[in-house]
């Protein structure tokens, strides 16, 4: 996987003046661009998207400081439409327009060519088991939240929070299959994973295909497929984020398979009452192997 983290970075730098064709490569390296893009924010801290962004400001800028060409021409060959976008663009990255740097000579904020290089971890073993489920269902209650990377969501937080009691008891009465108990689902996931990204969050438990929902409840169908199944204990939220880090960093990196689509899931096992500690599973739909 490391090759092909840096595959995508050269094709990065072959594609800074058009446009980046990530399904085809991923296609030519054997994996899907949904593995691809996911590996690559997990492992860079950065979305795909903003690194070619930033790669692009970074060689605009010395563009337009050491060069004669008008700022549309610069903004053309970097892939903007109009010097308003491109502008735009520019001072997200370098936090001054581009005629101001070009008259200033900066200040920039440039952003180095990446290359990803293999670290021997893994001292702590993962538990880890492959699941072939057949097509189920998620029911519950769903909400359009943002994605935050670490620490508590306080749009999920608040979403689970005005779920009265009584329906906890009625969802954990539905669930007949796995995964097990009440259960946290990300569904319409960026494939990039930026922070601030919407996603459908759901807050309730997993049916067999076949089992009568009642009309007042969102779902989430779940085709057939294999899932990796992490289960870790400890501080939460925190134990649940290391262990989805770990994925990308250990876990994948040294085994065939990867992700596919489909909704991500955390089941909370066994808890504190103030929900300080828990023993969680992270569910994860893969496919290869």
């Amino acid at each position: 996987m490391i090759a092909w983290l840096n595959r995508l970075v050269d094709a990065v730098e072959d594609s800074l003046t058009e446009d980046l064709d990530v399904v085809r490569l991923a296609a030519t390296l054997g994996t899907s661009e949904y593995h691809l893009r996911r590996m690559f924010s997990s492992l860079a801290g950065m979305p795909l998207s903003e690194y070619v962004r930033r790669r692009r400001m970074t060689l605009a800028a010395a563009d337009l400081v050491g060069g004669a060409d008008d700022l549309l021409t610069v903004a053309v060959r970097y892939g903007y439409g109009s010097a308003e976008a491109f502008g735009r663009a520019f001072q997200s990255v370098h936090g001054v327009g581009p005629g101001q740097a070009r008259r200033d000579g900066g200040p920039f904020r440039t952003q180095p060519r990446l290359r990803f290089r293999l670290t021997v971890e893994g001292a702590s073993p993962m538990d880890v088991r492959l699941v072939t489920r057949p097509a189920f269902r998620l029911v519950g209650h769903a909400a359009r939240v943002p994605l935050v990377h670490e620490g508590v969501n306080p749009a999920i937080q608040q979403h689970v929070v005005s779920i009265a009691p009584a329906e906890h008891r009625r969802l954990k009465a539905l669930a007949d299959t796995e995964p097990s108990g009440l259960l946290a689902v990300s569904a319409d996931l960026d494939p990039d994973r930026r922070e601030g990204s919407e996603l459908t969050y759901l807050h309730g438990v997993a049916v067999s295909d076949d089992a009568e929902v009642p009309d007042d409840l969102d779902v989430v169908p779940v085709d057939a497929g294999t899932w990796a199944v992490f289960r870790a204990s400890g501080p939460y939220p925190q134990t649940l984020q290391s262990v989805w880090a770990a994925t990308a960093t250990e876990w994948f990196p040294s085994n065939p398979w990867r992700l596919r689509p489909g909704p991500e899931v955390v089941a909370v096992l066994e808890r504190a009452d103030d929900l300080s500690t828990a023993t969680v599973e992270l569910w994860l739909p893969v496919e290869g192997g």
